[in-house]
Formats: C-alpha cells, sequence, structure tokens
C-alpha cells in the first residue's frame, strides 16, 4: 500500500480514485469528496474537516479518528467499513451502505444517520442527538449500545439489539423482525405498526406503547408505571413480571401480568377481541 503519512490536504478531491492507500496522521480540511470512488483504503489517526470525504469507496478501514462537524454527510454510498476509536462530531452519516462494522465509536451529533443501509454491527456504540436513526435498514446486528434521540429504526428488517438502553420517542415503528434483549426502552408509541417485535427481558417506559403491533411477543419484560393505554388494536403474546398501569383493546392473544391498574375493553375493540388477559 501506499502510505501517506504526517500530511494536509484541502479543495476539491485531492485523492480522487486513489486505492491500496495507507493514511496516518492526515488532515483533510474544508473541501469536498477527499476520497470519492476510491478502494482499499485505511485512515489511522485522521483528521477529517471537509464534508463527503468517502462516498463511492469499496473496502475501508477507519481507526482512531476525528469527524468534526464540518464533514457532514461523510459516508455514503460505500461498502465494506470497519470503523473502531472514533468520534463523530458530524450528522448525516452512513447512507446507502452496505457492510458497516462501528465498534468504540461516540456519535454525539447523530441527526439522520445510518439510512438506507444493509449489513451493520454496532458493539459499544453511543449516538446522541440522534433524531431519525436507522431508518428503512436491514439486518442489524447490536450489543452494548446507548441511544437518546426519536424516531429510531422506523421500517427496519431483520435487527437484533443486546444489552441496550434506547431512549426514543416513535421506535421502531413499522418494523419487521426486531428482537431486542436485555435492555430499556424509554419513549411513548413504541414499536406501533411493528410486525414480529420480541423483546425479551426488557424494560419498557413511556405512554401508549405497543399499539397497532402485528404478532408481538414479550418475554419476561417489565413496565414502568407511566407505561399506560398499551396494546391498543395489537395480536400479542407477553409476559410481564411487573404491574401494568393499564391495557386498552387489545385485538388477540394472551396477556399475562403481577397486576392491572385498569382494562379497557369497550365497544372500540376491534375483532376477534379475543384476548386472554391473566395474572400470575
Amino acid at each position: 500500500m501506499k502510505q501517506i503519512t504526517n500530511t494536509e490536504f484541502g479543495g476539491e478531491r485531492p485523492l480522487f480514485a486513489t486505492h491500496n492507500l495507507y493514511l496516518e496522521n492526515v488532515t483533510i480540511h474544508a473541501g469536498e469528496s477527499a476520497l470519492k470512488e476510491c478502494s482499499n483504503i485505511e485512515a489511522v489517526r485522521c483528521r477529517f474537516e471537509g464534508k463527503y470525504p468517502f462516498w463511492h469507496v469499496d473496502g475501508f478501514v477507519v481507526k482512531d479518528c476525528l469527524f468534526t462537524e464540518g464533514a457532514r454527510a461523510a459516508l455514503w454510498y460505500s461498502r465494506g467499513l470497519e470503523m473502531s476509536d472514533t468520534l463523530v462530531e458530524a450528522p448525516k452519516m452512513f447512507r446507502e451502505m452496505d457492510g458497516i462494522r462501528l465498534k468504540n465509536v461516540q456519535l454525539p451529533n447523530a441527526l439522520e444517520t445510518l439510512w438506507m443501509c444493509r449489513d451493520v454491527e454496532l458493539d459499544n456504540v453511543q449516538v446522541e442527538k440522534a433524531d431519525y436513526l436507522f431508518f428503512h435498514s436491514s439486518n442489524i446486528r447490536i450489543r452494548n449500545y446507548r441511544q437518546q434521540g426519536n424516531y429510531s429504526f422506523q421500517y427496519c428488517k431483520n435487527v437484533e439489539i443486546r444489552n441496550a438502553v434506547i431512549d426514543s420517542k416513535d421506535a421502531f415503528w413499522n418494523t419487521e423482525d426486531v428482537t431486542v434483549y436485555d435492555s430499556e426502552l424509554t419513549g411513548e408509541y413504541l414499536g406501533w405498526h411493528s410486525r414480529r417485535l420480541r423483546l425479551v427481558n426488557c424494560k419498557i417506559s413511556g405512554t401508549q406503547p405497543l399499539c397497532y403491533a402485528h404478532d408481538l411477543v414479550m418475554e419476561n419484560c417489565t413496565m414502568a408505571p407511566d407505561a399506560d393505554l398499551a396494546f391498543e388494536y395489537s395480536s400479542l403474546h407477553a409476559t410481564i413480571d411487573s404491574p401494568v398501569h393499564s391495557v386498552k383493546n387489545p385485538r388477540t392473544g394472551s396477556i399475562a401480568a403481577r397486576s392491572y391498574g385498569q382494562i379497557i375493553l369497550d365497544e372500540n375493540v376491534k375483532a376477534p377481541a379475543d384476548c386472554q388477559i391473566t395474572t400470575f
């Protein structure tokens, strides 16, 4: 590999269409598309300040780097990324990408990040200000994860999450085949219109959770006192190892909980209207 060390670049496309390139202690100043149409790139202890540095890149490693706020929309239309020990201060990262591996990465300004990406793995990742995170993405594996940001994981498919703390209004809307293990999910209107959402050993907080859900499964979960008016028009099988503030018009299936503050079954319940609600 060609090596470039202790160097600075700026302007338009300074390393356009380069291949088999190792960068160390390199700074990319203001400009655009520094590494566009490249392949087999490794960047170590580099600083990215300009816009769109990695577009249409095939195979790249990013280690111990910094993407400043000016490096917005830095990684789009690329594949085969391994990023570790990196701070990403810029929004709108990762779009239309295949094969993303993030480990020990912090994204404190993750607005509109990870859109329409496929085959994504996150380990020990923390995101903040992450509204509309993971929009229309698929084949996602996450563990040891913390997130603050609303409207996350909308329209995602085939997701597995372990050991996470997720603070997100309207999370998991219109998802398919999502499983969450050993996690805390905080935020109102969780999982509406989801299909085959499975929650295992999770704590649920926030008003009106899990309504309009299809084939919802909850195993050994708990629900906080503010998780009221749950399961409206949902089909589900749930075991809840805590009291439930209130249940409203579940459509079908079964719910077993420690106790219920209120069970609302009124004239608006939808057929087959045969959900079995029990205590244990």
